[in-house]
């Protein structure tokens, strides 16, 4: 199990190293970027050539992870993070506005969607967000992030709120309604779902439990978050009796006489009894 995790000016984080010991990383390297994906893909003088490759990163990481696909696996191609929250109108605005900062201030290019019946409780948080953006640190990522990526949604209930986020598909999905569990059954694309009004996004981003690498841009329609699935392959194993070689053979032929593949049906036809 390799780790490539960059150190910008030489700065070694004692928290990342202490992690990967805690798991059982057998090496580190101290690179990142589209390079330690070249790197681990195809090898060097001193990283040695894996598998897979998983795990977030920028633009320019997710594509390099798209250019080496198939020399070796990747989880996914993660694109800018996301969050949609529905919610009833029943939430402290601030806190939904927090939570759509916490996503927006990742990138210029992330992307927060609230969704809601409420028209007041929309203008509720639109005035919270007002409020509360000159006093964030990462204030200029975050108002050019919801000025060109976000979107407030008025539906007309929140059937409707679920159909929206369905065809979506975001990465991170907030239920802040008051029963999220029932509502959660009529979710079928989100990377993760935040059931009530007290699960902050962002404990999902550190110690909530599941893995946080999820698929992003509607990916979550067909795939999946990173997971111990991921690291693990299956082979399927066939074993046919003598009995049931005459069954079997003679499907076998039939279907491949049928193809024109002779070869296949004569090995099959070899095994059965005259």
């Amino acid at each position: 199990l390799i780790m490539v995790v960059p150190t910008p000016d030489g700065e070694v984080n004692d928290l990342v190293l202490a992690a990967a010991a805690i798991v059982g990383v057998d090496r580190i390297f101290a690179i990142g970027g589209a390079q330690a994906v070249a790197a681990l893909a195809y090898g060097t003088e001193s990283i040695p050539q894996v598998d897979k490759i998983v795990g977030p990163g920028n633009i320019y990481v997710a594509t390099a992870k798209g250019m080496v696909f198939g020399t070796v696996g990747i989880d996914m191609i993660a694109g800018p993070s996301e969050i949609l929250v529905i919610c009833d109108g029943k939430t402290d605005p601030e806190w939904i506005a927090m939570d759509l900062f916490s996503q927006a201030e990742h990138d210029e290019d992330a992307q927060a969607i609230l969704i809601s019946q409420d028209v007041d409780f929309l203008k509720q948080v639109k005035n919270a967000i007002d409020r509360l953006l000159p006093t964030m640190e990462r204030e200029s990522i975050i108002r050019t992030s919801l000025a060109d990526r976000a979107a407030f949604i008025q539906v007309k209930d929140l059937d409707e709120a679920v159909e929206v986020s369905n065809f979506i598909a975001p990465e991170h999905l907030e239920l802040s309604v008051e029963d999220p569990e029932i509502m959660s059954k009529k979710i079928h694309h989100a990377g993760a779902i935040f059931m009530g009004r007290y699960t902050a996004e962002a404990i999902g981003d550190y110690c909530a439990g599941p893995n946080h690498v999820l698929p992003t841009s509607r990916t979550a329609r067909f795939s999946s978050p990173l997971g111990v699935y991921d690291f693990q392959k299956r082979s399927s194993l066939i074993q046919v009796s003598e009995q049931g070689s005459q069954t079997l053979g003679q499907i076998a032929s039939v279907l491949a006489r049928g193809e024109g593949l002779t070869g296949h049906a004569r090995s099959a036809e070899y095994r059965l009894k005259d």
